[in-house]
């Protein structure tokens, strides 16, 4: 069997190598001629599965994502073909969770806000949405969740796109669509835009496109600019370099790229493909993963906003992922180059944080 995988995907060789014939590439150039004599291809989100890809693969029996997020793969296509096709839900949500908790406190430093008693809206209730918004709780946070497709279910537990809209912080956790009922292309458009306080902090860390970029660089250039995080962008891999200066933390999508993360999202398709064969599963997640660097950390009591963004950046720093996208933007092929040398990220939940015999699992840390 012969397998072509995304470079940025960990453990394949680990996971495949003993009964797979293993290749991987750059994600964003696989070729149609790439795929001719492949039985198995195993993406990320940049790499778009369509027929002009699948042209040549004669032999294709099995598509991967490690993603949540499948609007980068024409899952109808695979199906008529008959080439069986696995996902990654939920994957990603604890890097995410913790990207979120990061940037937060890292907000919430630069405005001089308590965080306890301001308002979250969550745009989005999947998984990444509901993690980030066990974070938020735990930090006192009063959440306004915000998912129409849920709501139509139950709309006791939601709130419309405009009350979401209100909030201190409002953060988008959408998959990427253009049709249907409730598409999230430009969910964020000039109108929603201007009639946002300037006082308001936005954070995207699901799909550049639900942003308009554009619209956005308008109201920056203005006289009352909004704070921006921004993990996604428009057009990736360019950016809207202009737009770059005006944001308060600035990211490469890898709002999801923790260790555990990847791990996941490979075992998940190792799992799915070894169901495919009637092959039993010959190791786990945990057997990948090496020790964490910090592994305990016990305070005399509970700590304080300003030292839990210390601890938090003892894990998971996010203004040195903010800082490296600075210094590269404009450089050939920037974006895709800090994606592939991404430094080795534990999730908050390889340390256990205590103080006073309380543990902080609430927050994303080991219990």
């Amino acid at each position: 069997m012969k397998l072509l995988a995304d470079e940025n995907m960990p453990f394949v060789q680990e996971l495949f190598g003993d009964w797979a014939e293993v290749e991987t590439c750059p994600g964003r150039n696989i070729s149609p001629e790439q795929l001719q004599d492949v039985d198995v291809l195993l993406v990320r989100s940049i790499t778009r599965v369509d027929e002009t890809l699948l042209a040549k693969a004669g032999r294709l029996s099995f598509v991967g994502t490690a993603t949540i997020g499948c609007d980068h793969i024409d899952t109808a296509l695979l199906e008529r073909k008959g080439i069986g096709f696995a996902s990654a839900p939920g994957c990603n949500k604890v890097a995410v969770g913790d990207y979120l908790l990061a940037a937060l406190l890292r907000v919430a430093a630069h405005k001089g806000w308590q965080l306890e008693g301001r308002t979250l809206g969550i745009i989005g209730a999947g998984n990444t949405g509901s993690e980030v918004a066990g974070r938020a709780r735990s930090l006192g946070m009063r959440v306004l969740l915000c998912d129409p497709p849920r709501a139509e279910r139950d709309p006791a537990d939601f709130v419309s796109f405009e009350q979401a809209l209100s909030a201190d912080i409002v953060s988008f956790h959408v998959p990427l669509s253009r049709d249907g009922a409730h598409p999230s292309w430009h969910l964020l458009d000039s109108r929603a835009i201007e009639g946002l306080s300037s006082e308001q902090v936005l954070i995207n860390a699901c799909r550049g496109e639900v942003w308009d970029n554009q619209a956005l660089l308008q109201r920056q250039l203005g006289p009352a600019p909004l704070t921006l995080v921004m993990d996604v962008w428009e057009h990736e891999p360019e950016v809207l370099a202009a737009l770059v200066p005006h944001v308060l933390l600035a990211t490469p999508h890898i709002a999801g790229y923790s260790l555990e993360g990847k791990v996941r999202g490979t075992f998940a398709l190792y799992r799915a493909l070894c169901e495919q064969q009637g092959k039993a599963l010959a190791m786990s997640p945990e057997q990948l993963l090496p020790a964490a660097p910090v592994s305990r950390v016990t305070l005399a009591q509970r700590p304080d906003q300003v030292l839990l963004e210390r601890l938090v950046r003892l894990v998971y720093d996010i203004e040195q992922d903010d800082g490296a996208f600075r210094r590269a933007l404009g450089q050939p092929g920037f974006f895709d180059r800090l994606r592939k040398d991404y430094p080795q990220r534990r999730e908050l939940g390889s340390l256990q944080l205590s103080a006073a015999g309380t543990t902080f699992a609430s927050l994303g840390f080991k219990a």
